[in-house]
């Protein structure tokens, strides 16, 4: 191969390489983000398993139809696994559900960065959900990795980015209440999404 064809290709490959870290560094701009949690990871912090019930699969599953019922009242939205983009966002929602070595240890609790829209919408998400949800509740980022969510460094938000743990998989007594009720629980994450957009 000549000298020439040579410089061409490198040159064409550092181009692509400039066209991809331009794209990788893009800031999104949305009026929702939805973090689908664990989504897409095969390595390290994978979510809960326990019993064939996957957490990665159940939050997937709640974060389409979230997804399906914000697009449908005409609200931008973009869906999200485990990889959060740099982000601009009226509202952020991570959907989780938890895990515990100890069984029916946890239950539903929200994580949340500690600014005043974010503990605004906990409040308001705890009010929602606790009239629905049955089972044990935890305070407000009641573990290190919910308060130190990764996530909260990459979005900017101007009313609050919120991780909800909306109950725990490796609990028998919630999951049998959870598992028929998934369509049910995003469609009260969906509506309090809308309601605190008109706020």
């Amino acid at each position: 191969m000549s000298e020439r064809k040579v410089l061409m290709l490198l040159a064409w490959g550092m181009f692509l390489l400039l066209i991809m870290a331009i794209w990788n560094g893009r800031i999104l701009n949305t009026t929702v983000l939805i973090q689908a949690g664990h989504v897409g990871r095969l390595t390290g912090n994978i979510g809960s398993i326990h019993n064939g019930l996957v957490e990665s699969e159940w939050n997937e599953r709640v974060a389409i139809r979230v997804e399906d019922i914000l697009k449908n009242r005409g609200i931008m939205v973009e869906r999200v696994g485990a990889r959060i983009p740099a982000a601009n966002a009226e509202i952020a929602i991570a959907i989780h559900f938890d895990g515990s070595e100890k069984a029916c240890l946890t239950g539903a609790s929200i994580g949340h960065d500690g600014s005043e829209g974010s503990r605004l919408l906990a409040k308001n998400w705890r009010q929602e959900y606790g009239a629905f949800f049955p089972f044990k509740w935890h305070g407000d980022n009641f573990t290190k990795n919910l308060s130190d969510y990764y996530g909260f460094s990459k979005v900017n938000t101007s009313k609050g980015f919120l991780v909800l743990e909306l109950g725990e998989i490796t609990c028998k007594e919630q999951t049998d209440w959870l598992e028929p009720r998934l369509g049910e629980v995003a469609s009260r994450v969906a509506y309090f999404i809308l309601k605190e957009l008109e706020r």
